[in-house]
């Protein structure tokens, strides 16, 4: 039987990328979204992955969806952690709701997620949850604290989460970008944006298809050694 994979912020950028690939490998696929209906039917009909829609900062409407999953696809065996917004703004100009915004989505989404499945997984002896950080959140960035602190929060996350799920058979991993060609730095300026390439040691941007590449070892059946790491994918430019 299929394994049956959850991905939030699943129908662009890299959660898109790692749908198509978790699919291709035989995984049956929920994709699920924010806000961009159009986006998600688009993405719908060209790959026939199930799009769900739901808020994953709100832990009610994350446990309801989780059970609509399981309902019509199955018990929730992978669970990535992908969704995440930016409201950049250095520290003395920063709308509280914006700290809030980027923290709940970003972080307490992981929470929501993972509380929502995990004692499913625990009663099947296997989960493989991946949690997308990203190299500000290991390295800081100006204008980002709340991004920075939410990513951050991140990877000490998936190391206290991946001791509990251990002898359970549950691994919890994290990846950590780089710059990657998505929406979302294709919204950054072009002259900062050559300053930033400037900085990636293998002179490029990264591809969504390279971190889903990660993220589809990680989730396999046969990576059950692997837990509590975080996998650094940004061409170079912070060793960690």
């Amino acid at each position: 039987m299929a394994r049956v994979a959850i991905l939030t912020g699943g129908t662009r950028g890299i959660g898109a990328a790692t749908s198509i690939a978790l699919r291709d490998t035989g995984c049956t696929v929920a994709a699920v979204y924010g806000s961009d209906s159009t986006k998600a039917e688009e993405f719908n009909k060209e790959t026939g992955i199930a799009v769900y829609q739901w808020d994953v900062s709100d832990y009610d409407a994350c446990v309801a969806g989780v059970a609509k999953v399981t309902e019509e696809l199955g018990p929730v065996d992978i669970l990535v952690n992908n969704a995440g917004i930016t409201r950049d703004g250095t520290m003395h100009r920063m709308d509280p709701a914006n700290w809030q915004a980027v923290i709940d989505t970003n972080l307490g989404s992981c929470f929501n997620m993972c509380r929502s499945v995990i004692e499913g997984m625990r009663e099947r002896k296997f989960g493989r949850i991946v949690n997308v950080g990203s190299i500000n959140g290991q390295a800081g960035q100006y204008g980002q604290v709340n991004y920075a602190a939410a990513k951050s929060g991140i990877h000490g996350f998936t190391k206290a989460l991946a001791q509990e799920g251990a002898s359970q058979g549950i691994t919890v991993n994290a990846v950590a970008p780089g710059y990657v060609d998505t929406d979302m730095v294709a919204a950054v300026p072009d002259n900062i944006l050559e300053k930033i390439v400037e900085r990636i040691p293998v002179g490029r941007l990264g591809q969504a298809s390279e971190i889903a590449r990660a993220i589809q070892f990680l989730v396999d059946d046969d990576a059950g050694f692997v837990t509590g790491s975080t996998l650094s994918i940004n061409g170079g430019q912070h060793m960690y």
